[in-house]
């Protein structure tokens, strides 16, 4: 669930606030951010007159309340409204759509949240990475797995997702996040080499979950761990030329992403922009029972 106001922060638009809701319990979180419901943002908050619509391109700034940091969603508005028609595909999204291009400022925290490239967590190396989603990649041999498999098939090992959990608790305590045992970050991604020419393959865990695809933020964070000096997917990643974008291959396909990553002592992600699509399909009021 995305809610969106006007904000107050001179940097930004609309303020973005995203709240997970449990559907197998009565919980909410604000404990993370989610960069897909990001897309639909932008086009939201021109809809609703929280951004004057340019003609051709709108773009719309954000904050994302949930870690502070900053996006700017561009909105493809002819004639000053929003259009939703192009062909920017997505893999595993059904049609095409008009592009929406998101650009993601430097976060306010560090890109390495324990400030090493490498960390080894019960005889496992990892790099624990925060470019908009806490994230541990975890290169999928260390794990005695391909990585290839069937994300159904990854869930159903016992063995494995004892593993991944006793990994995931660690590198929450390791990046400052405290006990993570209830939460739903850090997501860990497993890398293989890539499988249709990209620069790496992936099996992401959302955290138990493993996810049929990755997300924005996610996909974000693997982008630049991997253009860290030292990082565990030096050994199986084919990183392009610099400049080009990085293709993050997953069970339905891929997603490309342009990250710019600044490695010195400490190292910066510069940039990060993805291009996404959002689609429009109900628009009306609904009325909550009293609590």
């Amino acid at each position: 669930m995305a809610v969106v106001s006007a904000s107050r922060d001179a940097d930004a638009d609309v303020d973005y606030l995203f709240l997970q809701v449990g559907v197998d319990r009565a919980e909410v979180s604000d404990r993370q951010n989610c960069g897909n419901l990001l897309a639909g943002v932008g086009p939201f908050a021109v809809e609703r007159g929280l951004v004057a619509a340019r003609d051709e391109r709108t773009p719309v700034r954000i904050r994302m309340v949930n870690s502070g940091d900053h996006a700017t969603v561009t909105v493809s508005t002819p004639g000053g409204r929003v259009d939703y028609t192009g062909s920017a595909e997505i893999s595993g999204v059904p049609g095409s759509a008009a592009p929406l291009v998101i650009a993601f400022q430097q976060g306010s925290g560090p890109l390495l949240p324990t400030g090493r490239a490498r960390d080894v967590i019960d005889g496992t190396p990892v790099t624990c990475v925060d470019n908009g989603m806490p994230t541990v990649l975890i290169a999928a041999a260390a794990l005695n797995v391909t990585g290839q498999e069937d994300p159904g098939e990854l869930e159903a090992d016992p063995v494995l997702g004892a593993r991944l959990q006793e990994i995931r608790r660690e590198a929450g305590r390791l990046m400052g996040l405290g006990d993570v045992s209830a939460t739903t970050v850090p997501k860990l991604s497993l890398l293989v080499p890539p499988a249709h020419g990209g620069t790496v393959m992936t099996r992401t865990f959302i955290p138990v979950r493993c996810h049929t695809a990755i997300g924005v933020l996610g996909a974000a964070s693997v982008a630049a761990g991997l253009c860290v000096e030292g990082n565990v997917g030096e050994e199986v990643a084919r990183l392009p030329a610099a400049g080009e974008r990085l293709r993050i291959e997953h069970p339905t396909g891929f997603l490309d992403i342009d990250t710019a990553v600044d490695n010195g002592a400490t190292p910066v992600a510069r940039g990060t922009a993805v291009v996404r699509t959002a689609r429009k399909i109900f628009d009306g009021t609904v009325f909550p029972r009293p609590t």
